[in-house]
């Protein structure tokens, strides 16, 4: 892990504990920027790069599990709490707000480490996620009026002759669109092209389960 391939944000208001995290972060070959406080972070511009956010739960400004709700809805990087005065609550608040782990001073490097590690592991995935959504979007976006009419119909499960149907084609016309969807999308078969409209979130509105009244 070189540290062009990632950053490590800490947001602590003690200059020792920004000192010495940023230390060992830098033993382990990571890159760290430090911040005395929520609002310093929060203006700071920042690098694109994988990262994970070290947060302490009291700062001088605003609290941290407070923070971690004002970033929720934006794109953010996984968070490790660190507190000197750790309670169940808020760990558990963390948590189930999708933080990485809830440490109490002192805590060891490892368990630091450990969860830093597997913090940038999320955020790395993340990224892959939304440059995989970006892709399929502009994909789709390719696509003409009448093939995005096509599509819903072909991942129901329709036949040719029973989509071409629904939209008052011929057979032969709606095969056309078929391929170009295929070909536009770059699907590389019925399955992956499924796949990808339940990420695009296509509403099904015809299948053949429900044509023929199946459960």
């Amino acid at each position: 892990m070189t540290t062009d391939a990632h950053i490590v944000f800490i947001v602590d208001d003690d200059a020792r504990v920004r000192e010495a995290l940023t230390e060992l972060l830098e033993s382990h070959g990571m890159s760290a920027v430090a911040y005395g406080s929520a609002g310093e972070y929060v203006r700071a511009e920042k690098r694109d790069l994988p990262a994970t956010l070290i947060l302490d739960v009291e700062l001088p400004d605003i609290n941290g599990l407070e923070l971690q709700r004002q970033i929720s809805e934006a794109e953010h990087p996984p968070i490790v709490f660190i507190t000197g005065h750790g309670d169940i609550p808020s760990s558990v608040r963390a948590i189930r707000h999708g933080a990485v782990d809830f440490l109490t001073k002192p805590f060891s490097d490892d368990d630091l480490m450990r969860a830093v590690r597997t913090g940038l592991a999320q955020d790395r995935e993340a990224r892959l996620e939304r440059a995989g959504m970006t892709a399929l979007r502009a994909h789709y976006a390719t696509l003409t009026a009448r093939e995005r009419e096509v599509l819903p119909l072909v991942v129901s499960g329709l036949l040719n002759k029973q989509a071409a149907a629904q939209l008052g084609i011929s057979e032969v016309t709606l095969q056309l669109h078929r391929r170009n969807v295929m070909q536009k999308m770059a699907a590389a078969s019925l399955a992956d092209l499924v796949r990808m409209a339940e990420k695009l979130r296509i509403p099904v509105v015809h299948s053949r389960r429900a044509r023929e009244g199946r459960p």
